[in-house]
This record gives structure tokens, C-alpha cells and sequence, in this order.
């Protein structure tokens, strides 16, 4: 299973999410982000355009291999799209795609693999 976990400013648009996602090269499976952040309406209309469950996780504490210090402060983990992807995915999971941005700095994502157990 393929999780993108995607991180987003406040004033992100569903074409920023969707910008940030497309250049991650890879199609997935479901979208994951932060608990505070899946009721947004950017993210539910990417979900809904797409036909992709949305997955809210906790990413206080999740290990990532990017290391933002605003982004440990504010939420506990280097990035919120690494670690949502991660926590999404479950244990045992794997960053193969690493945070990018999005083309207006608005919105990041990241894949993460777990395979068959």
C-alpha cells in the first residue's frame, strides 16, 4: 500500500495539494495528514476529486527523515507529510518518495510503502 501524506498552510487551495502530490511521480492508494488538518476543505475536495480515502493520524513523535524545526515545533515531528504517511501506512513502513513542495510553497507530500505482511 502507497500512502501520500501531505502537510499544508492554512491558505492552501486543493491545486496546491494536488501540485505537491503530483510531483511525488507516483500514484497511491490513500491521502493521509494530521488529525487538526483532514477536516479542511482543501484536502477533502483532493480526496473527493481523486476517489481516495482520507486518513487523519497522529504524527506527534513520528521519526522522519526530513527535519523541519518549525515543523517539530508546531507539531511534533520533522514533517508532517513524512509522518503522516508513515502513520498511515502503519508499522513497518517506509518513506520511498521524501517531502516535496509544491510549486507556490503552500502544500507539502510524501509517500510511504508498506507491503504485504
Amino acid at each position: 500500500m502507497r500512502v501520500a501524506g501531505l502537510g499544508f498552510r492554512t491558505a492552501a487551495g486543493a491545486a496546491s495539494l494536488h501540485d505537491a502530490l503530483q510531483r511525488t511521480g507516483m500514484s497511491v492508494d490513500a491521502l493521509a495528514t494530521a488529525t487538526d488538518k483532514a477536516e479542511a476543505a482543501p484536502i477533502r475536495e483532493l480526496a473527493h476529486s481523486l476517489g481516495l480515502p482520507l486518513i487523519a493520524v497522529e504524527v506527534a513523535g513520528v521519526s522522519t527523515p526530513t527535519q523541519s524545526p518549525r515543523v517539530t515545533a508546531r507539531f511534533g515531528t520533522g514533517s508532517l507529510a513524512e509522518a503522516a504517511a508513515l502513520a498511515a501506512a502503519g508499522p513497518g513502513a517506509q518513506i520511498i518518495v521524501r517531502r516535496v513542495t509544491s510549486h507556490d510553497g503552500m502544500a507539502t507530500a510524501a509517500i510511504a510503502w508498506k507491503g504485504a505482511e
